[in-house]
C-alpha cells in the first residue's frame, strides 16, 4: 500500500498523542475504583468531576448534567427509550438520523408509540416545512441530529425547536450532536435542546465513552441500573481513563478549533472542484451552504460505491460509503436522495481530519479518476 491517506473520519478518527498518553497514565497510575473510599479513588472522583464540567463548559451547556456513557449509540437509545412518553403518543425523528436512533424509533413503533420519520432534502439535511406540518400536542418527543453523518448538512436544530416549543410545548427536545461536537461550533444554551449525544472517537478521542448531556427539570430514568454511579443514571464502573482522555480530547479539539476548521474547509473546497473538473457525471451529494467543513459526499455515475472504495483502497486511499455503523448491510441512506438509477449506488463519503494535506488531493482525484475509467472498462467486456 501506498501513503495512507485517510479520509473515514466521520466513521471514527486517530487519537491524539497526548490523550494516548493520558488514557495511559491514568490506566496505570490511577487505576482505582472511583467509587472506593480510600484517598486515590477520592482523588480520581474528583478528575472525573473536573473532566464533567469541562465539557459541560465546552458545550455551552445551560443548568443539567452530563452523563458518561459508553458511546453515542447508547446515548441515542437512553434519550429515546428513558424519557418519559405517555402510551400511544406520537414520536418524530428524521429519516435521516443514525441508525441507533432509527432501530430505536422502530422499537417504540412495535410498542405501540406514533411513530414519524420527518422527511430530508436531497443534501441530507430536514425539510423543515415538513417537519412542521407533523407537529400537534400529541407529540411527546423528537429526535433531529444537529449534522448529517451522511452528508455534513447542518440542520437549523434551534428554529426546529423553536417550531416544536411552539405546536408541542411539553415535547422533549434530542438532538443527536455526535457528528457536530468539534466540527462546527456549539452552543446549548442557544440551541435549546432538552436532551444532546456526543461521542469521544470523533473529536480524537478514545472508543467506548461518549455523553448525554440532560437539561435541568427534563425527566429521564437510566437505561442501566446497578450501582448507582453517574448520580444513580448510569450503573456500572466509570471508564476513568476514558472519561478524563475524553476531556483532553475536547480541550486539544477546541484549542486548535479556528486553524483546523479552516484547514478542513480549504481541503473540501479543493477536492470538490478537483472531483467536478477531473470526472464527468459527478453528483454533489453535500450542500453548497450551511455544511460541516469535514464532510463531501459525492455520487459517481455508472459505478458501485464500495468496489470504487476497495479498488482505490490499493492506492492507499481509505474512504466510506456512509455510515460505519451501518456498512455491513445496504444502505438505507441513498434511497432517500432523489439521485437517478445511474448514481444512487456510486456514493462515496470524504470525511477528513486536521490531518489531511490538501497537497494530495491531486493524487486522490487522479486515483480516482483511474480507477472509474478501468472499473467502466472491465464494465463493457
Amino acid at each position: 500500500m501506498n501513503k495512507l491517506i485517510y479520509l473515514d473520519n466521520a466513521a471514527t478518527t486517530r487519537i491524539y498523542p497526548e490523550v494516548a498518553e493520558t488514557i495511559h497514565k491514568e490506566s496505570v497510575e490511577d487505576f482505582f475504583n472511583p467509587s472506593a473510599l480510600y484517598k486515590p479513588s477520592v482523588a480520581l472522583s474528583v478528575k472525573i468531576k473536573n473532566a464533567r464540567e469541562n465539557i459541560k463548559s465546552a458545550l455551552k451547556a445551560p443548568d443539567g448534567e452530563l452523563y458518561f456513557l459508553s458511546g453515542g449509540s447508547e446515548a441515542d437509545n437512553t434519550a429515546l427509550f428513558c424519557t418519559r412518553k405517555p402510551k400511544g403518543s406520537k414520536i418524530i425523528v428524521g429519516e435521516g438520523e443514525h441508525d441507533a436512533i432509527i432501530n430505536s424509533a422502530n422499537q417504540l413503533a412495535m410498542q405501540g408509540f406514533d411513530v414519524r420519520f420527518a422527511p430530508i432534502n436531497k443534501d441530507g439535511s430536514i425539510n423543515v416545512e415538513e417537519f412542521e406540518k407533523l407537529l400537534d400536542e400529541s407529540v411527546s418527543l423528537v429526535s433531529i441530529m444537529h449534522v448529517s453523518n451522511e452528508t455534513g448538512a447542518v440542520n437549523d436544530v434551534a428554529k426546529l425547536v423553536r417550531l416544536t416549543r411552539k405546536h408541542c410545548p411539553k415535547a422533549v427536545f434530542h438532538s443527536d450532536g455526535v457528528q457536530a461536537f468539534g466540527k462546527i461550533k456549539v452552543n446549548l444554551r442557544a440551541l435549546d435542546v432538552d436532551l444532546y449525544t456526543i461521542s469521544a472517537h470523533k473529536i480524537h478521542g478514545p472508543k467506548g465513552i461518549g455523553a448525554l448531556f440532560v437539561k435541568k427539570g427534563v425527566s429521564i430514568k437510566p437505561l442501566i441500573y446497578g450501582g448507582g454511579q453517574e448520580k444513580g443514571f448510569r450503573s456500572g464502573t466509570e471508564n476513568a481513563p476514558a472519561i478524563i482522555g475524553f476531556a483532553q480530547a475536547v480541550k486539544t479539539c477546541l484549542d486548535n478549533f479556528d486553524a483546523d476548521y479552516s484547514k478542513k474547509m480549504i481541503f473540501r473546497e479543493q477536492l470538490m472542484a478537483k472531483l467536478v473538473e477531473s470526472i464527468d457525471g459527478i453528483e454533489i451529494v453535500s450542500p453548497k451552504e450551511n455544511f460541516a467543513p469535514n464532510i463531501l459526499t459525492v455520487a459517481f455515475k455508472d459505478v458501485r460505491g464500495e468496489v470504487l472504495l476497495h479498488d482505490i483502497e490499493d492506492y492507499g486511499i481509505l474512504v466510506g460509503i456512509g455510515s460505519a455503523c451501518s456498512s455491513h448491510h445496504e444502505s438505507r441512506f441513498k434511497g432517500l436522495l432523489g439521485l437517478d438509477e445511474s448514481h444512487k449506488d456510486g456514493i462515496i463519503r470524504f470525511s477528513t481530519s486536521y490531518e489531511n494535506d490538501v497537497n494530495d488531493v491531486d493524487y486522490i482525484v487522479s486515483t480516482i479518476k483511474n480507477s472509474l475509467e478501468k472499473l467502466t472498462a472491465y464494465k463493457r467486456i
